[in-house]
């Protein structure tokens, strides 16, 4: 029995698994709708929320569950030991005595329990926020200690950065390693957490961009180790179980549980499979999420030009947009699926471009995502600088009124300080032959 289990091809045994924690999560989602309402982790109606009703919003704690049941009880049965994922290689802060070792290996539960203890640690964070909504701080200080624990425990690190076409690589000293780290995991993570609005939204794209990390961390990079393609797709799966019971209409939220929980996987797995000294490396992420990436950074700059704090929430996101222009809640949800798919693809078509092609590539998807932001208003009323400079060259009356609206209001000024220069000189004839009267 024992050797025909042997003989089984490891991608067979592997869907399984991927079967099996796709069927763990399917059982345990409506078990965790009675639950959430227990223990009070539900999401009531507000004005920034679309529900209309109180809804149950633990969700996260199904894919966790399903996701650390295949990663500590099934996987390492069947996975073998692989090499160290950056063996070899000196740590982060340099210095003597770090030059190169031996090859190592690593057994995949040494390699996947800091992070389902790092997950762990996001997902009570998230839970206890569900139930008791804590404060912005107290959540931010689980997330760094999260995020903390991946960095001493774990090579996901932010340790080098390579400068884009042609540029040098730069090797960071162990704190300022640490820090970017600790950033770039607390972006990541609040970015999918800022675009979980709709049902079925952060999951669908998580889903989209996971797949994505996935096919490149199996593909195109050049380690032999699987540990991370492997990892990634079994999140898939614990995510796919939820899916259903999550898209519109939805019967329960991820909520704060699931949507932080997933934005730490993506950060982490982007963090320690996709980097590497190549431009593509470097691109590779920040295009599999551009859109919780876009939506955050556009909005803290609207937030800034419309002075107010970038924690000052809103109802101008992406998806608050979209349903504003007339989109129906499921249509919403699907272009902003398409867009994640766009940005997919291009972060595949990435891998197999030249340097000037890359090139050209990156500054078609900024001038195409900047024409998209402007017509959906997500930065604000009448921001369009782009698109108001494509209409001045394209559109003749446009550029006449615009250029006659700029002559009169420069006419008018000119006016007006001509009338300022002259109040004092025709003052003074009038004084001069008042006093020659009295005279």
């Amino acid at each position: 029995m024992v050797d025909t289990l042997k003989e089984i091809p490891f991608a067979l045994k592997f869907l399984v698994v991927a079967i099996m924690t796709f069927g763990i999560s399917v059982i345990l989602t409506p078990v965790m709708t009675f639950v959430s309402k227990i223990i009070g982790a539900v999401d009531n109606p507000n004005e920034r929320r679309v529900n209309k009703k109180p809804m149950p919003s633990a969700g996260g704690v199904v894919i966790f569950i399903a996701f650390a049941i295949a990663t500590l009880l099934i996987l390492p049965h069947i996975v073998h030991n692989q090499p160290l994922l950056h063996a070899g290689q000196p740590p982060a802060g340099g210095g003597p005595g770090t030059g190169p070792h031996p090859p190592q290996v690593q057994s995949y539960l040494d390699y996947i329990w800091p992070f389902v203890a790092g997950g762990a640690i996001v997902v009570c964070t998230g839970l206890i926020d569900d139930i008791k909504e804590i404060s912005p701080k107290m959540k931010l200080l689980g997330l760094i200690v999260a995020a903390s624990f991946i960095w001493f425990f774990t090579n996901a690190r932010f340790d080098n950065l390579k400068i884009p076409f042609g540029g040098p690589l730069l090797i960071f000293p162990a704190w300022l390693s640490f820090i970017f780290t600790v950033f770039w995991i607390l972006a990541i993570t609040n970015a999918i957490n800022l675009i979980d609005g709709l049902d079925g939204l952060a999951s669908g794209v998580s889903i989209i961009s996971l797949t994505t990390m996935g096919v490149v961390s199996y593909f195109f990079l050049p380690s032999p180790n699987v540990f991370l393609p492997i990892t990634i797709f079994i999140v898939v799966a614990a995510i796919m179980g939820f899916f259903p019971y999550n898209y519109h209409p939805a019967i329960i939220y991820l909520g704060d549980t699931g949507a932080l929980f997933l934005g730490f996987i993506i950060a982490v797995t982007s963090l320690q499979g996709l980097k590497n000294a190549t431009a593509v490396a470097v691109l590779t992420p920040l295009l599999i999420l551009g859109v919780p990436i876009t939506d955050t950074v556009v909005a803290m700059i609207r937030r800034k030009l419309n002075r107010q704090s970038i924690a000052t929430a809103d109802k101008r996101h992406l998806h608050h947009r979209l349903m504003a222009l007339g989109f129906t809640h499921r249509g919403a949800v699907l272009v902003i699926y398409g867009i994640a798919f766009i940005f997919a693809f291009i972060s595949l078509l990435l891998q197999f471009s030249s340097r000037i092609g890359g090139i050209l590539l990156i500054v078609a998807c900024i001038f195409g995502l900047e024409i998209f932001i402007e017509l959906v208003g997500i930065l604000g009323e009448n921001r369009q600088p782009v698109l108001k400079a494509l209409k001045f060259v394209g559109n003749s009356s446009y550029r006449e009124t615009v250029i006659h609206g700029q002559k009169a209001k420069d006419d008018a000024d000119s006016q007006e300080s001509r009338e300022e220069i002259d109040e004092p000189t025709q003052e003074f004839p009038v004084t001069r032959l008042r006093r020659r009267d009295k005279k």
